[in-house]
C-alpha cells in the first residue's frame, strides 16, 4: 500500500477488536461504523462516550458523514445493480491468484437502458 493501512492490517479489519495491530481509537471508530451500518445494532451512549474519548467533535462529525455516505452508496449501488469497479480489490488468503474485478461500466442485467454507469 503506497499510504495508509498495511496488507495485513486489512486483512485483520473483522478481528480488529482482538487484534494488536489496531490502537484502542481505530477499535472504537471500527465499533461504531459498525453500530452506523448492522441494521440490529445501535450506537449506544457507551459506544458513543468511547468513541469521544479519542476523538474530537469535528473528527466524530466526519467518521459519522464517511460511514453514513458509504452506507447510502451500498443500498444505492445494490439496488441500481451497479457492480464494484476494480478500484479497492481485496485479496482473502484464500483466493489470492483467482481475484477478478469486473470491468469499469458493468451493471448486473444492464440496468438503465445503456448498460454502463453513467458519467
Amino acid at each position: 500500500m503506497q499510504a495508509g493501512a498495511s496488507e495485513a492490517k486489512i486483512a485483520e479489519v473483522a478481528g480488529a477488536a482482538t487484534s494488536h495491530l489496531f490502537s484502542e481509537g481505530e477499535k472504537a471508530a471500527l465499533e461504531y461504523a459498525e453500530a452506523m451500518t448492522i441494521t440490529d445494532r445501535k450506537v449506544t451512549d457507551q459506544l458513543f462516550a468511547r468513541v469521544r474519548v479519542h476523538f474530537a467533535e469535528a473528527q466524530i462529525v466526519e467518521l459519522t458523514a464517511a460511514v453514513a455516505l458509504e452506507n447510502f452508496r451500498s443500498k444505492f449501488n445494490v439496488a441500481l445493480g451497479i457492480e464494484a469497479q476494480g478500484f479497492c480489490v481485496l485479496k482473502s488468503p484464500d483466493d489470492r491468484d483467482q481475484l477478478t474485478a469486473s470491468k469499469p461500466g458493468q451493471r448486473r442485467g444492464g440496468v438503465g437502458r445503456s448498460g454502463t454507469v453513467p458519467g
